[in-house]
């Protein structure tokens, strides 16, 4: 890392990812206009995405990515915005917005597997803000933010993004989603973090996908009148409402049935929602305690969330591992975004 020529502190500003319970892919405007009353649920997973700023002397901007082992450098903030593409579009739209006019070192980082449907790239987009944000001096509340974060992630993958997965990257804990007429408005559920700890696993199927290809094939469908994709949103924002109240009430019985339907619904959007392997790692889950489960975001690959009977957790996970599922770590992440400055020697 260049520390001889840096001008001033190093800013690090962390972000975790999500696993949603509940009403994804509604969260696309306008889709939840023509569903009143939807809502998405989720929570912020302790799996964290990292963005490391070092201001340096002159103007050349250089950028590195340590989890896809990308780099690229421009000589100026200029000469990157003439740039034709990037192999880093993630900071290198953030920067064409923030616009610096000094030279800087960026270093990104995700614990999050690729395309794991855990909103990596959203929760990374939550850190660059917010670490770009405090280099240039800009302040933004956190709607703020995630406005200017969920925008700039659609400019990127040129499809339409939801908003829901911005949230707990940027507050943490157990979020409900309120997606009304009047905006967006985030409720945090008083649901103890132990308790999703003890009764949920996430497997990690090794097979990334593009939730941007997934959300848009349903969301186009929506928009030219397929009265089926209508109908399921219907009953997804009904079981989203109805999720919010099981969760709220600690009723996890009912919470197992509703992920079932809601998976149940959710596979018939769209040709490869499901996988083969998502099938056969939900049987094995199923065989061995498992009460439910369901694909995170829009499916097609990525992590698999299992709710698990009481003391089942550890069999359900080795039958996971046994059928060709990575079982990833899962513990809530108590905060959202955090940003702080160290001193360079």
């Amino acid at each position: 890392m260049p520390t001889k020529t840096s001008v001033g502190p190093t800013i690090t500003a962390q972000a975790p990812c999500r696993a949603d319970l509940a009403g994804a892919t509604v969260d696309l405007w306008p889709l939840y206009l023509f569903h009143p009353g939807a809502i998405t649920l989720n929570f912020a997973l302790d799996i964290q995405t990292t963005c490391r700023i070092t201001p340096l002397k002159g103007k050349r901007i250089q950028l590195r990515s340590l989890d896809t082992k990308r780099q690229e450098e421009f000589s100026s903030i200029q000469e990157l915005k003439r740039a034709p593409k990037f192999r880093l579009p993630l900071p290198a739209y953030l920067l064409q917005f923030f616009s610096p006019e000094g030279g800087l070192f960026m270093e990104t980082n995700s614990e999050s597997p690729a395309g794991a449907g855990i909103s990596g790239s959203s929760a990374l987009m939550i850190a660059t803000t917010a670490a770009l944000s405090r280099l240039t001096g800009r302040s933004f509340s956190l709607e703020e933010m995630r406005a200017l974060a969920q925008n700039v992630e659609a400019q990127i993958i040129r499809v339409p993004t939801g908003c829901q997965d911005y949230y707990p990257a940027l507050y943490g804990g157990v979020s409900a989603i309120h997606l009304d007429a009047d905006g967006v408005h985030r409720e945090a559920l008083p649901v103890a973090a132990e308790e999703i700890e003890r009764r949920f696993v996430l497997a990690y199927t090794g097979a990334p996908r593009q939730s941007g290809i997934n959300n848009w094939e349903v969301f186009k469908a929506h928009m030219n009148g397929d009265k089926r994709v209508f109908r399921n949103f219907e009953r997804i924002t009904e079981i989203a409402r109805a999720m919010h109240s099981a969760v709220t009430s600690g009723d996890w019985n009912e919470v197992a049935r509703l992920l079932c339907e809601e998976w149940k619904v959710r596979r018939t959007n769209a040709p490869g929602i499901t996988t083969p392997l998502i099938d056969k790692l939900i049987a094995a889950a199923n065989k061995n305690g498992c009460s439910a489960a369901k694909v995170c975001g829009a499916g097609g690959g990525g992590c698999v969330l299992f709710l698990v009977a009481p003391g089942a957790r550890d069999r359900v996970a080795a039958a996971l591992v046994e059928n060709g599922a990575r079982v990833l770590p899962l513990k809530v992440a108590r905060s959202g975004v955090r940003v702080l400055l160290s001193q360079n020697p």
